[in-house]
């Protein structure tokens, strides 16, 4: 993935004075992998000045390397955005939080079944940062329009205290529909990060707890033949799940990420930006546009 995602970047780059094009910025989205969230629990909040997490090789590491040095032989200023989960609608659904949620939310309530929260108390509580796909927009040009945000890199987030134990009875109400909470005495899957010590240098590894996944729930034949019937009744563009692994699996982790993302976005707030929106009407807004995609049934 350094190879590949660092071959995307510099043919780009390079290509530009092949073509006499010299912007006066150059913006690189990367996202929360920058504070090794993916490898286990990490200091908190992530903060932009925080070390860099070399556990294992990060592609985002080597594409900065990259931007900075060419935007310093061109002349060119250079800003880096890190967003979290975003929220957002777009027509292939992968690392997408939201779209397997209303897929669930539709289908459970489709079988007359609750909205089974599938992890652990834990889970239900701890903080999550979501990045609504637009708010990111307007950072970002936030960034690349002011010269005293030159050369910086910045957190990309809602500014939105979020928890799936609030999220969950809001979605259920959407739908109007029950919910259950974590079961407490649920025997739990259990899936440890890899490594001990965590990234933030002390303490136990990580561990995601799910009695049921996403994934696994989406390839039983009950529920496929549930949606197929959904989808044929709405004339949705897709009337079957496809890539199930790589759609549904993301929310999964989501979901049962049992640790704290939580940027803090004192940095961009001291420097003039104050864009904020709520995560939850976000994610209803969201459910919306995949509504106007076909990709999912009107909400009742």
């Amino acid at each position: 993935m350094c190879k590949v995602n660092l071959k995307l970047l510099s043919n780009f780059l390079e290509a530009l004075p092949q073509a006499s094009v010299k912007p006066k910025r150059i913006m690189l989205q990367t996202g929360a992998k920058n504070y090794g969230v993916h490898l286990g629990p990490v200091s908190t909040p992530q903060q932009e000045d925080d070390p860099r997490v070399t556990l294992e090789p990060n592609f985002y590491y080597p594409q900065e390397d990259y931007l900075f040095e060419y935007c310093k032989k061109h002349s060119i200023g250079w800003n880096v955005a890190r967003p979290s989960f975003i929220l957002g609608a777009v027509p292939d659904a992968a690392m997408n939080v939201c779209y397997p949620l209303a897929v669930y939310c539709t289908v459970q309530k489709h079988l007359g079944k609750p909205l089974d929260f599938w992890s652990d108390l834990n889970c239900w509580e701890t903080q999550q940062t979501q990045s609504s796909a637009m708010l990111n927009g307007y950072l970002e040009e936030w960034m690349v329009l002011n010269d005293h945000t030159a050369n910086q890199a910045f957190n990309a987030a809602d500014d939105s205290p979020f928890t799936w134990g609030k999220a969950w009875p809001k979605m259920a109400s959407w739908y109007g529909m029950d919910y259950t909470k974590p079961d407490l005495d649920a025997k739990y899957h259990e899936v440890n990060f890899a490594h001990d010590p965590p990234p933030r240098g002390f303490g136990p590894a990580g561990c995601m707890r799910f009695k049921f996944s996403l994934t696994q729930w989406a390839k039983q034949p009950e529920i496929q033949d549930a949606w197929k019937d959904i989808a044929e009744k709405n004339d949705l563009a897709e009337k079957g799940f496809r890539d199930i692994d790589r759609i549904f699996s993301f929310t999964d982790a989501a979901v049962a990420w049992g640790q704290q993302i939580n940027f803090s976005m004192d940095k961009a707030r001291s420097m003039g930006w104050h864009g904020h929106v709520s995560s939850y009407e976000c994610i209803m807004e969201t459910f919306q546009d995949f509504v106007k995609l076909k990709m999912i049934p009107p909400l009742p």
